[in-house]
């Protein structure tokens, strides 16, 4: 069994990272892509304008939370130069999953694990306060990562800290420590962290596409949307 399946087939149920409370119907699909000829209007260099589209959308579909984006290629990071170089180098291709709803929200633990490693990463356009958690699941290791969190959820962590499922153990940030992006939350699943801690890529390049989307399935295939 490849290690997509066995996210599958974790639970026959909806996995949630947010609020287990919010009904299924409250979250809504939005494209970031560079396909979507409305957000390519908007000025995405500036977080009010680009988190008055994403609050108006979810507004429009009566939602709660908004989410989407594994494998999306977006023109958002063009905006920043810690994810472009040369064109064919390019990071655009987002590996993980946006939920775009409000600051503060709690973030939950999918699975039991520990605290494996937390840093802020404060580059223009980067994670902010970032979480990744440790799990062993029927005999396979695995991480989640969590970014564009609060400052005050990466304070007073230890790593090898237990984190019970369910278990809320950090809040969003808002654009003035998360990257400069409306609130949201990066939710990732990677196999293998390449040695890294704290920090691990959430946009890829074309050319380095295969092989992060082998490291880092779609988080879609917990969640169930």
């Amino acid at each position: 069994m490849n290690f997509s399946d066995f996210l599958f087939n974790i639970s026959a149920i909806p996995i949630r990272v947010l609020d287990p409370t919010i009904q299924a119907s409250k979250y809504v699909s939005m494209d970031l892509s560079e396909n979507n000829d409305t957000l390519n209007a908007i000025d995405v260099s500036s977080a009010s304008k680009l988190g008055e589209y994403v609050n108006n959308f979810i507004s429009q579909h009566q939602a709660e939370v908004a989410y989407g984006g594994y494998l999306e290629v977006r023109n958002i990071y063009k905006r920043s130069q810690h994810f472009n170089s040369q064109a064919h180098d390019e990071r655009n291709i987002h590996l993980g999953v946006d939920l775009w709803c409000a600051a503060k929200s709690p973030i939950y633990a999918p699975f039991s694990g520990t605290i494996h490693s937390f840093k802020n990463n404060t580059n223009y356009g980067d994670y902010g306060p970032t979480i990744i958690l440790k799990h062993t699941f029927e005999g396979v290791e695995f991480y989640t990562l969590y970014g564009h969190l609060s400052a005050d959820s990466i304070e007073n962590l230890q790593e090898g800290q237990p984190i019970s499922k369910e278990e809320p153990f950090a809040v969003l940030g808002d654009e003035t420590v998360n990257g400069n992006y409306p609130p949201h939350l990066h939710f990732q699943i990677i196999k293998d962290l390449q040695g890294l801690k704290g920090d691990y890529p959430g946009v890829c390049s074309k050319k380095d596409l295969e092989f992060y989307r082998l490291n880092c399935p779609d988080p879609n295939l917990l969640l169930k949307f």
